[in-house]
């Protein structure tokens, strides 16, 4: 498994491809997490995960061979589910199956990017070997609610003022290429800025779709 300063390798697990990209896309686009494999049903879901290549799992409910939540207890790493289901009971033996978050579909970006960053948080809190109460608060915390980026020293780094300069109003919708030209930096230090814009809830971020190619993420004021 990952270390805590590791990335943070994420499997996804979705029949829908649209779902699955766009948390695919979430993910890959948030500093120190990276996409380890996306697959459409639990069959697939348990062996990609017994490479012992994956530290979360996100599980959909409703998967073609099964039900994500009973993955859940079966796969060994930690997991959030985020499905369609909104069934107290459904969501109470995903919690009793040990899933460390809940998301109920439909859901914006950013909150998706929020309970991740959540996450890292979790397991930086937690990497010690012998932790005070102070610390498991804290850390089961930011698993329950989530977390802005605002540990990042950057997080008011001229750069990203600058990005956000360019959404002079709520309609006003950029791609990554966008800001990188605008800009005057790379496509993937821009990419990387918005992400964390999206963590720190001031963009967010959506999939256009188009032709046969992958989609194209599109950003816009929080």
């Amino acid at each position: 498994m990952a270390g805590p300063l590791d990335e943070i390798r994420v499997l996804i697990v979705d029949d829908d491809f649209r779902v699955a990209r766009l948390h695919a896309s979430i993910v890959d686009a948030l500093r120190g997490f990276r996409v380890e494999a996306q697959v459409g049903n639990c069959a697939d879901a348990r062996a990609a995960a017994a490479a012992g290549t994956v530290d979360l799992a996100l599980l959909d409910v409703y998967l073609p061979d099964g039900s994500g939540i009973d993955l859940v207890a079966e796969l060994p790493c930690d997991s959030f589910v985020v499905g369609a289901e909104s069934g107290g009971e459904a969501v109470r033996r995903a919690t009793r199956s040990g899933a460390l978050t809940y998301l109920i579909k439909p859901f914006e970006d950013t909150e998706l990017a929020r309970r991740l960053a959540g996450y890292a948080h979790y397991r930086r809190l937690l990497a010690e070997d012998d932790v005070d109460q102070q610390r498991v608060d804290e850390a089961l915390s930011a698993i329950r609610f989530g977390r802005v980026g605002r540990d990042r020293a950057d997080a008011s780094s001229p750069t990203e003022t600058r990005i956000l300069e360019l959404f002079t109003g709520p309609d006003v919708v950029l791609f990554a290429d966008d800001v990188a030209d605008r800009v005057g930096i790379a496509a993937p230090t821009a990419r990387r800025h918005l992400a964390h814009l999206i963590s720190a809830g001031r963009l967010r971020m959506t999939l256009q779709y188009g032709g046969t190619g992958r989609p194209r993420q599109e950003y816009r004021l929080r």
